[in-house]
């Protein structure tokens, strides 16, 4: 009866293991265990190495840069969408997702065609640019571009959450308005400022694609670019891998406990107070303008200039030539969609590997947020957790462990080498998606449904389908559009990963970069954006439609 009782957890930790513990341990042990015994040669090594203490610092340092940069980005932005007459263009929270939503090595390499000697800067402008963009400033910059969204948002939303008699309180509290927003304003943001900014330091750490295009432009190696590097050239380098991937991880770890202890001890309630109605809100015509033109700059910058490079040298029919109408053509796309070319084979091997990922991380989604529910048992709260991992712990660690678990000696059969490698791996990578959206649904829905359950059918397979599935129909379809999207542009896993002469059009688009055929990976880059586009445009349809049924 115990073990029945049990089973639904039983099974989906087991689940879990598989996909994430495992691979961690796999790396754990790799890099303490040598011939049989405990050993810390391998760390000695790696920190000792006068290059990696290098590696080391340009990432820490990367990770605070973007930080302060982001800063200074969304703040700004956050502040005109809630106390300006911009309060009502809801339509531009879609427009600042898109920098978010564009793979990053695509964004870089837009950059680096529109900046580099003889690139579309110099070509508009008929002169070279007045400063140097090819140095850590640019790529904290690009960097930046990329990850502003995910803190204006947070910050966007604490700050609406405090509309009403918080502010008024301060008027009444006297002084400088300025000195108001520094003693009671950014104190109330404190939360949810080092909440997203940690997470973007984490994700400046765990990056990949900027590094890897800019970052071996300029010279600047960081974790990430390091761990491919020893596992992608020869003579191969396990162990520094793992090493190098353990010292990543436990920086992560670190800051992702910070995070916590400070949020905790800073956390306000403030949703409180009545909120002013927008149509009250009178500015000036200087804020309207500078208003208008900062969040004008900003997505000229973070699409405009990116966009531009990546659309016209997709359609470039001799690259090198002066950018002018003669010398555009559609001949790269008629490539791409040609039946048995390289392109196509790897955009459908993308499509697949993406629809079989969310698909199956779907599923597993759904189990798992029936079963955690309100996570208030001991078993539900693990499962929570580990669910989680994939988002507080940077890809390429769960990457090299998945590549050591599948070749390890100890198992009867492996799939490394075959095409259900990548699509593990994305199931691994992005499973948080899936739960997250499938236990918010869950969390909108109202008690008594779940105690009505026990009286609608004593079969729980008929509970499954008839109840909990069209009730969360939407948050499921959600989190496996988000799966997809993230999938299907995913890099550092799929150069790892992917068996010998298969391709993704992540990986296609990268080659060609690096081999010089850009037109061609640019077309794939403009199709791979469109179809990210597509699909936040059909998560938002989605999420409005839930909240107009609620």
């Amino acid at each position: 009866m115990l073990v029945r009782r049990q089973a639904p957890f039983i099974i989906l930790f087991i689940t879990i293991s598989i996909l994430a513990l495992l691979p961690l341990f796999a790396v754990l042990g790799y890099t303490f265990f040598e011939d049989g015994g405990l050993s810390f040669e391998s760390i000695r090594l790696i920190l000792h190495n006068n290059n990696i203490m290098q590696t080391m610092q340009n990432s820490l340092l990367l990770g605070l840069y973007v930080m302060a940069a982001t800063t200074c980005i969304a703040l700004p932005l956050a502040v005109i969408r809630t106390k300006t007459f911009l309060i009502k263009s809801k339509w531009l929270d879609i427009l600042f997702l898109i920098p978010f939503m564009t793979p990053p090595y695509i964004g870089s390499m837009g950059w680096i065609l529109f900046m580099q000697h003889n690139g579309y800067y110099e070509q508009i402008f008929t002169q070279e640019a007045p400063f140097t963009f090819f140095n850590v400033a640019g790529m904290v910059f690009i960097m930046s571009m990329h990850l502003y969204p995910f803190l204006y948002l947070m910050l966007k939303n604490a700050l609406l959450r405090m509309n009403g008699s918080f502010q008024e309180a301060t008027l009444i509290y006297g002084g400088h308005p300025l000195l108001n927003w520094i003693r009671v304003t950014l104190p109330l943001l404190l939360s949810s400022y080092v909440m997203a900014a940690l997470l973007i330091f984490i994700k400046t750490l765990a990056e990949f694609g900027t590094p890897a295009t800019f970052g071996k432009r300029i010279g600047y190696d960081v974790f990430t670019t390091e761990i491919h590097a020893y596992l992608s050239r020869w003579p191969i380098n396990i162990s520094g891998a793992t090493s190098l991937s353990l010292v990543l991880l436990s920086a992560c770890m670190l800051i992702w406990y910070i995070q916590n202890i400070i949020s905790r001890k800073y956390t306000y309630g403030i949703h409180s107070g009545k909120s002013p109605s927008t149509a009250s809100i009178k500015d000036s015509i200087l804020i309207r303008y500078m208003s208008i033109g900062y969040v004008s700059l900003i997505l000229g910058l973070s699409i405009g200039v990116p966009y531009f490079s990546i659309i016209v040298t997709s359609l470039l029919n001799i690259r090198g030539e002066a950018l002018s109408f003669s010398n555009l053509t559609l001949r790269h796309y008629g490539e791409l969609f040609t039946v048995g070319s390289s392109s196509f084979q790897a955009l459908m091997n993308s499509l697949s590997f993406a629809f079989a990922a969310a698909t199956i991380a779907a599923l597993i989604g759904f189990c798992m947020a029936l079963y955690i529910f309100d996570a208030k048992r001991k078993s539900q709260q693990l499962l929570d957790f580990t669910s989680l991992l994939s988002n507080i712990i940077p890809g390429i660690v769960f990457v090299v462990g998945l590549i050591l678990f599948w070749n390890s000696a100890l198992l009867p059969a492996t799939i490394y080498n075959t095409i259900w490698m990548p699509i593990l791996t994305y199931i691994v990578l992005f499973l948080p998606y899936s739960v997250q959206y499938t236990k918010s649904a869950l969390s909108q829905l109202h008690p008594s449904i779940h105690h009505s359950n026990a009286i609608f059918a004593n079969n729980y397979s008929v509970i499954l389908l008839r109840v909990w599935l069209p009730l969360l129909g939407q948050g499921i379809l959600a989190g496996w559009m988000m799966t997809f999207i993230i999938s299907m542009r995913e890099l550092v896993g799929s150069l790892l990963i992917l068996p010998p002469s298969v391709e993704t059009s992540a990986t296609f688009i990268y080659s060609q970069f690096e081999q010089g055929d850009v037109a061609k990976g640019m077309a794939m880059a403009v199709i791979t954006v469109l179809l990210t586009i597509l699909c936040i445009f059909l998560m938002e349809r989605l999420q409005r439609k839930a909240l107009h049924t609620s």
